[in-house]
């Protein structure tokens, strides 16, 4: 274990990764190909939920088929993929993590993008050392990720729950930090709302710095 126990699991987009520009010009290039109606930012982060299915649900008025969600998944990620590198860090992230990882503390890297695209893609920003563990999804679920974050502290062992914050910038990362009795910051730059991810109930902030202060008064 870091320093006094403490550790962070991070989220990798719409947290660390600022990549919300790529995921809106995705989406709405996934829409057009769908016969959708282009979404906004503001209207995204009001809408968007996990599993994504739902999201697509608040948007249609109902479930997508599976073979509707087999096309909508497949457009997103073929244009979402096509944007992703040209995305940057979150401003402050790598001297962040450069920084807790310089005065002793552990972190690690829990993201529901496909393991195999996440993990080339946080070598290339140069940050793949600052963690103790980077994971990303190894099937095809739309869960959330509660299952894998009782995957992920399992493998990094010896890293108590109740000695975890997860910082994150979905409702479901909250979710996923409760399931396994560990704490959340919820970052505002992301995938929702200031407003929705109030409703959650933990402490929500508007930078990373703010999100890594605040953890540190939570175990």
């Amino acid at each position: 274990m870091g320093k006094h126990g403490k550790h962070l699991v991070w989220d990798w987009n719409g947290t660390l990764l600022d990549d919300i520009g790529a995921v809106i010009g995705a989406t709405n290039a996934a829409f057009a190909e769908l016969g959708l109606e282009p979404i906004t930012l503001e209207r995204y982060r009001e809408l968007y939920t996990v599993p994504v299915p739902k999201f697509y649900e608040r948007l249609m008025g109902r479930l997508p088929t599976s073979e509707e969600w087999t096309v909508m998944d497949g457009a997103f990620h073929r244009h979402y993929w096509q944007r992703a590198e040209g995305c940057g860090l979150t401003a402050g992230a790598a001297e962040l993590l450069a920084g807790r990882q310089a005065s002793g503390f552990t972190q690690s890297l829990l993201s529901l993008a496909p393991h195999e695209e996440l993990l080339p893609l946080v070598r290339r920003h140069g940050i793949a050392e600052r963690f103790l563990r980077v994971d990303g999804r190894v099937d095809r679920s739309t869960d959330g990720k509660s299952a894998n974050m009782v995957r992920h502290l399992a493998a990094l062992e010896g890293v108590p729950a109740e000695r975890v914050v997860v910082i994150g910038d979905a409702a479901d990362d909250a979710v996923a930090a409760a399931h396994v009795g560990a704490r959340a910051v919820l970052y505002t730059g992301g995938s929702h709302s200031r407003a929705s991810l109030e409703r959650v109930g933990v402490p929500v902030v508007d930078s990373l710095a703010e999100a890594v202060a605040v953890a540190e008064g939570l175990v």
